[in-house]
């Protein structure tokens, strides 16, 4: 059976881009990240570090799946490179702007980064309702971060005391393999216990629901 010419000049295409491929990764050009590997280096916050390793070759690649296809990993990377210069030119206003995009879709690491920016007035004015807000959703979501400041400020005595269960539920339950940090937590944790009847705090230690 002969082929048509259009399933001809698919092969070809396909021969071509092939061809194209192999040709870039023997020329050594650096392949976009996937998206496991993104996030892993969010997790780690290496990206920033990562997109200057890469000589900033990737620039308009990251631009076009943040703004274009709006993957929330690359709005999240894209956002910080614009806050704070890397291989774009400096624009604090979008790049928080790319970062609220990103929280709202539910990066964890985006919803934590900007309840920290609103905690401490970084590229924002400090906001604390707004700070607990975004420190909230990402504690509940695991994040060791958010956690640990959100005790923090509890136990200075802001915020609301109806948060104090949940957010020592929170940071009690979690693994924290850091030693400093897992020292910090505990430290918090017993401050803030100072500021809780012992009813609630032995209800506060609860294992997580699986």
């Amino acid at each position: 059976m002969f082929m048509s010419k259009i399933q001809l000049a698919l092969i070809t295409l396909a021969l071509i881009l092939f061809g194209s491929f192999a040709k870039a990764e023997e020329d050594g050009v650096i392949q976009l990240y996937t998206q496991r590997e993104l996030l892993a280096l969010i997790a780690n916050n290496t990206h920033l570090q990562r997109v200057k390793q890469d000589q900033c070759q990737l620039v308009e690649d990251i631009k076009a799946r943040a703004e274009i296809v709006k993957l929330p990993s690359y709005q999240f990377l894209y956002g910080d490179m614009l806050a704070y210069g890397v291989c774009v030119a400096r624009d604090e206003q979008y790049g928080v702007y790319m970062m609220e995009q990103s929280a709202h879709q539910g990066l964890v690491e985006a919803i934590e980064q900007l309840g920290r920016y609103y905690h401490v007035g970084k590229f924002l004015q400090p906001d604390l309702k707004r700070a607990i807000r975004y420190l909230t959703e990402a504690a509940s979501l695991g994040n060791v971060n958010a956690q640990i400041r959100l005790v923090e400020i509890l136990a200075n005595e802001q915020g609301n005391p109806v948060d104090y269960e949940k957010a020592y539920h929170w940071l009690h339950n979690s693994i924290i393999a850091d030693d400093n940090k897992r020292q910090k937590a505990t430290n918090l944790l017993a401050k803030l216990a100072t500021l809780m009847p012992q009813s609630v705090i032995e209800r506060a230690k609860r294992p997580l629901l699986k």
